[in-house]
This record gives C-alpha cells, structure tokens and sequence, in this order.
C-alpha cells in the first residue's frame, strides 16, 4: 500500500482561517485509512495539539470523525457543530499567530537543512512553518522522485 508524505502546508487555512487545520485533516485522514507516510503523527503533539487546544476540540472526537472520510468541508462544518468550540476571530488571530510565531529548536533545524543540503548560515527562513515545508518536500523527494 502506497504511504502518503502531507503535502499540505501549515501555512495554509481553509474557510474558516484557521492555519494548519487542513494538513491536521490530511495527516489524521491519511492516518484511518492507514495511508500515511510513518515518518509523520496522525494528530501530534506540535502544530496539531495546538490548534485541537486552541479551538477546544477533543482529540479523540477529531480521530472518530475523521474515521468517517469526510471532505474537508465537512470537517469544518463538523467543528463549527461541536458544542465549546471557539471559532471567534481573537482565537484564530493567536491560533494563527501561534503557528507562524514558532521557531524549532537548533538541532531540528540544522537536521532538515542539513537533510536538504542547505547550509544552516541564517539565509533560510527559521520559522518552522518554512522549515518544516522543506522536510516535507525532501522526503517526498527521496522516497517519491529519487
């Protein structure tokens, strides 16, 4: 069975604005249907559990839906249904924030531009959104196009 490399940025909102919340939808997708690359967590503990906290919504909740196949429409609708969400603009502006504020630590930095061939001498953009854009690529770029 073909494993999947997300491929869907965290700098990417649906609908609802809200950063990251369509690669967790793609990442937890992949993961029920057992289609997801195993270097990647379903629902994880970075930009995945902040958002899931952020909002309000239980994890578990999440996977069950998620079991049901639903477009990504659909998941956001479904969220918009749950009871405690919050959807407000103040919680999206530091949700969002949140996620493009993030700076991985030295080590995972250096090991993704090192993975890319890149030097790590401050010309690439630290954050982790760009930083994590680039492992994603790599590796589909090892395992897909290599």
């Amino acid at each position: 069975m073909t494993k999947y490399v997300p491929m869907i940025s965290s700098g990417l909102a649906g609908p609802l604005g809200i950063l990251h919340l369509p690669r967790l939808w793609q990442k937890a997708s992949l993961e029920a249907q057992g289609k997801l690359h195993a270097d990647y967590p379903g629902i994880g503990k970075g930009y995945d559990s902040m958002v899931l906290a952020a909002l309000h919504l239980d994890e578990a909740a999440v996977r069950a839906f998620i079991k049901t196949k639903p477009s990504y429409p659909q998941f956001e609708t479904w969220i918009k249904q749950q009871p405690g969400v919050k959807l407000d603009k103040a919680t999206v502006y530091k949700s969002n924030a949140a996620i493009l504020g993030y700076i991985h630590g030295d080590d995972t930095r250096r090991d993704i531009l090192e993975g890319n061939g890149l030097a790590d001498d401050g010309s690439v953009n630290p954050g982790a959104v760009d930083l994590n854009n680039l492992d994603d690529w790599g590796t589909f770029h090892k395992d897909v196009l290599s």
